[in-house]
């Protein structure tokens, strides 16, 4: 039986083996590290110091529960601010809930000096004793003297800008009791802007003796808008009854010319430049139900405000969790 194997020659063993020789050196090798790698290994911890984990008692922050916190800004003083609004506003409201008693009973008492028959004026005045007698309707006999008159403005009456005409009444010239004249400052009315010289209303200046009814009024009191008065060039802004009592030789008391024209009369005597005077009424302003109303509903409205800001329901995305930072 005849063998199956294969026969080589020689020649082409050596040359496959000088193949394998030459791809083996010309196959590139790995470059090694300057610092080759080191093998892991765990070292042990260091013991020159204890750590925390050492105490029984150590709780870490992750044991700590969470706290729910709102976020954003909390309350500062602007929520003090808003919580004093409707306190003081209750207290105004209150005050002006017994300036509102005062002013109706002080306005009852003035109304019922007004139905009173007119009362004679004495001819010494205590400026003391006006205070008792304000509103009270008098009775006064004298002459003016027009070269002391003193006009007070600009005063406004139906749109038409004018003046305040202020003369001195001379009752009793020389003084029956020798102790001089008795003379009282007498506001006669309003004249129009254009008649303000005494030579345009040569009508509205009598010369004879005169009966002047009025009221008895207190001294008027400057605001802190009104200029102060210029005697030297003639202008007042208000009426100072002393400072004008002491430029006239006068006494201190003021005297408010009262009359009820009707509509031709009173059209007829400002043509003419004739003082028109006030009615007898009392004309003092009472707006405190005004202010009751408008101090209680800011009261009110601030309240609720402040009620919504406090007690605002938080949004989803107005909480979050913030973690205790107590890390003992």
């Amino acid at each position: 039986m005849k063998s199956t194997a294969f026969w080589l020659p020689r020649h082409s063993l050596a040359r496959q083996a000088e193949r394998s020789i030459s791809r083996h050196i010309a196959r590139p090798r790995p470059l090694l590290s300057a610092h080759p790698r080191r093998p892991f290994t765990q070292t042990a911890p260091r013991r020159d110091r204890p750590q925390p984990g050492d105490d029984p008692n150590f709780t870490s922050i992750l044991d700590n529960p969470p706290e729910l916190v709102r976020a954003g800004r909390r309350h500062g003083p602007g929520l003090i601010i808003l919580a004093l609004i409707p306190v003081t506003a209750l207290v105004l409201g209150t005050w002006q809930v017994q300036r509102l008693g005062w002013k109706t009973e002080l306005i009852a008492r003035f109304e019922d000096r007004l139905v009173q028959p007119p009362l004679p004026l004495p001819p010494r005045v205590d400026p003391a004793a006006i205070h008792d007698f304000d509103f009270r309707r008098v009775v006064a006999r004298g002459r003016y003297r027009h070269d002391l008159e003193m006009l007070v403005g600009p005063r406004m009456r139906d749109g038409e800008d004018g003046f305040m005409v202020v003369t001195p009444l001379e009752r009793d010239p020389g003084g029956s009791d020798g102790r001089g004249s008795t003379t009282v400052l007498v506001n006669r009315g309003w004249v129009s802007k254009k008649l303000r010289r005494q030579k345009d209303r040569l009508e509205g200046l009598p010369t004879g003796e005169v009966v002047v009814e009025g009221l008895l009024r207190e001294p008027w009191k400057k605001n802190m808008f009104t200029p102060e008065n210029r005697p030297d060039k003639g202008e007042f802004y208000f009426p100072d009854v002393k400072q004008m009592a002491e430029l006239t030789g006068s006494q201190a008391v003021w005297v408010e010319q009262t009359m009820e024209p009707d509509l031709m009369e009173a059209l007829e005597m400002q043509s003419k430049g004739i003082p028109i005077g006030r009615p007898a009424e009392v004309n003092l302003r009472n707006n405190h139900a005004q202010y009751i109303f408008t101090w209680y509903g800011l009261a009110v409205a601030t309240s609720i405000m402040f009620y919504m800001v406090v007690k605002k329901p938080p949004t989803d995305m107005s909480r979050r969790i913030r973690m205790n930072k107590e890390w003992s």
